[in-house]
């Protein structure tokens, strides 16, 4: 899966694998299909429902961050931007309502469910009852990801142990894919 931002890279890796078929008339290397999945392809600022969340956006509060705490996530999303109307009746009434939209698109993501049943679920409500509820939902969800990475930083072994058995998983995998790519290219070996 990769995020619509990411789109492009993966775009440049088709190719690649593309031109090196066609070239040595075999399909060797898979041609990668971009897997966009789920309500949230792209989350928006918290403070401008028209711009993408961003780790480089001046304001901290328009993100939120993988380290922030459970308070600092509350205090954020409390505080996120919307419109003084309720919460809409209909998905096809958040099309002029950026702020909305995103509030209820990074509920229905972390919820593993729909706008729609969001929206059926919090018609006609307020801001302030539906915020608590956005908020308990991505410290559940964010919460054991923040608490993973505090570890992973007070131990610094660790991480070095993880990076170096991923390091060696590659290494096993890229030895494979580069000599059958070279007996493909027909690169004679000692």
């Amino acid at each position: 899966p990769v995020g619509e931002d990411q789109k492009q890279h993966l775009e440049l890796t088709r190719d690649v694998a593309n031109t090196f078929n066609h070239r040595y008339g075999q399909e060797f290397f898979t041609i990668p299909e971009p897997l966009i999945m789920g309500e949230a392809t792209r989350v928006m600022s918290l403070r401008d429902g028209t711009q993408k969340m961003s780790k480089s956006a001046e304001s901290d509060m328009s993100r939120i961050n993988l380290t922030d705490t459970a308070e600092v996530i509350a205090d954020k999303i409390k505080r996120a931007k919307t419109d003084p109307l309720p919460l809409p009746e209909t998905v096809e009434d958040l099309k002029d309502r950026p702020e909305a939209d995103n509030l209820i698109t990074i509920y229905a993501a972390l919820s593993g469910t729909t706008k729609a049943a969001i929206v059926a679920e919090f018609a006609g409500k307020q801001w302030m009852e539906f915020k608590p509820k956005l908020s308990d939902l991505t410290v559940a969800k964010i919460g054991p990801i923040t608490e993973k990475m505090r570890h992973l930083l007070a131990e610094p072994k660790e991480i070095d142990i993880i990076l170096e058995a991923g390091a060696e998983k590659a290494r096993s995998i890229a030895e494979v894919t580069l000599k059958n790519v070279k007996d493909v290219m027909g690169f004679w070996r000692a």
